[in-house]
Order: C-alpha cells, then structure tokens, then sequence
C-alpha cells in the first residue's frame, strides 16, 4: 500500500483516517471538498459498511455528495440537518491560530456556511499547508457575475489600503470559459503574497457589492489534523491547548483505494 501513495498522499491519508476518530454513531456531520476531503469520506464509507456507523452526511458540493453516495454515507441537506455536531474538511493554508484559506476546489461558500453551522470544525491537511502568514495561496472570492469586471477593479484598488503586499486577481476559468460555483457564481483569485490582517480584509472585502463570500476563514476552525508522509499524524486542538503526535499504519484495502482518480 505504502509504496502505491506519494508521500502527499500518504499524509492526506493518514489525516484522514485519524480525522474520522472524530465522527461517532448518530452525528450529523459536515463533508467537505477537495482532495484531502475525500479521503475522509472514503474512510467514513468503510467505517459505514464495515463498522455499523451510522450518520448522515451533509456535503459541501455536488461532487462530495455523489463521492458520499457511492461510499454508502447517508445525505442529506443542511436545512435537513437544521445544525451539525461536526464538519470536516481540508485547507489550502493554515497558520498558527488556525486561521484557513479555503476555495481552491471552488467550494467556499458552502464550505463555510456548513461550517459555521456546526458545533466543531476539524481540518485535515498535510504538513505542507501549514504556513507562518497566509497569502502565499491565491485566496478566492466568489463574486456574483453581474458586473464582475467592475466588482474585480473595486476589489483591486480597495486591496491598495490593505495590508498585503500584491493586489492583482484573475477571473478563475475552466478551459475556456468562467469556472461555475455550485450557487452559479463566479471565483476571482487574488495574488496577494502575504496577508498581514486576515480579520480585517475578510470584513472589507464582504462588505463590497457583488462579492458573495471570501476564502478566509477567520475563528472557525477548532482543530487540524496534520498528515506526515511517513505515517506520522499530529493534531492540534487550538480551544484545548493541546498537541498530540501518533502514526498510523498503512492497511491495503480495496474499498479504500481503489478507483483514485478524484
């Protein structure tokens, strides 16, 4: 098994497996998006047929819910739901104080509204996205698309006053045409390098006509889950203080691995 995975994949993994400890019988629990996200839902789908685990799966996108589907989660809605005991989901950064970027499988406004809508937020990643101050990732915006050229300009010449060291964006595209949120919006990406104060500009920039939601996570996330890839895993748990190491096996398991073009 150990020799089929990269070393990121490993470590994706091994966050996941030890992530999904989290979830107990009876949770209504966040899935989220993303490559690390689905890991997880494939180690719950084996948890479900193997162990007896029974919980019901709100998806943060459309590919999530068919992937949780497959691997025999029960779904549901979030206003089915009404409110979560746990989400779990990847990053695209992360800092000290758990302050995330997320978006970058286009997901952020329902990652975030499932989210905030839980009593805790767990996110997996692997060591490489733990960075000293986010900004080196491209954080998203999801725009409406009604004027975005100009909702794009506002944004640009509003990033001037903020405290980031680039301000340029581009429209997100896939192929040759704007790429599509689940909600039917646009994603603008911006090159901003370095963020100085993340609190602040997610307040600006949500206060700006035609931006839907931003990709900082500021004060949500509880937890993360950081896959190494040699096995190791270490969660930290920012509203208890803690830090703890363990590592984890790898187990061939046709359930788990087979068909990994996602």
């Amino acid at each position: 098994m150990s020799g089929e995975l990269s070393p990121i994949d490993k470590a994706k993994f091994v966050a996941a497996k030890r992530a999904a400890e989290f979830v107990e019988d009876g949770m209504r629990v966040g899935l989220g998006t993303g490559s690390t996200a689905a890991w997880l839902v494939r180690c719950l789908g084996e948890m479900v047929r193997d162990d007896g685990l029974r919980i019901k799966g709100v998806p943060t996108s459309t590919r999530t819910a068919q992937l949780a589907r497959e691997m025999g989660i029960e779904v549901i809605s979030l206003d089915e739901a009404k409110w979560l005991d746990l989400t779990i989901d990847g990053a695209d950064e992360f800092d000290i104080d758990l302050n995330l970027i997320k978006g970058g499988g286009g997901a952020l406004l329902q990652e975030k509204i499932v989210a905030t809508a839980s009593d805790q937020m767990v996110v997996i990643a692997d060591v490489g996205k733990e960075v000293q101050h986010l900004g080196s990732f491209p954080l998203p915006i999801e725009v409406i698309p009604f004027g975005w050229q100009t909702t794009q300009a506002l944004v640009e010449e509003t990033l001037i006053s903020m405290d980031v060291l680039g301000r340029n964006s581009t429209l997100r595209m896939n192929g040759e045409v704007p790429f599509i949120t689940d909600e039917g919006n646009y994603i603008l990406d911006l090159r901003l390098g370095r963020i100085g104060n993340a609190r602040q500009l997610a307040l600006v920039l949500n206060q700006m006509p035609g931006v839907v939601e931003n990709g900082l996570f500021i004060d949500i996330c509880d937890a993360v889950v950081i896959g190494y890839g040699d096995g190791r895993v270490e969660v930290r748990d920012i509203n208890e203080g803690t830090v703890a190491t363990d590592r984890l096996e790898f187990v061939e398991t046709d359930n788990l691995f087979s068909d990994l073009n996602d």
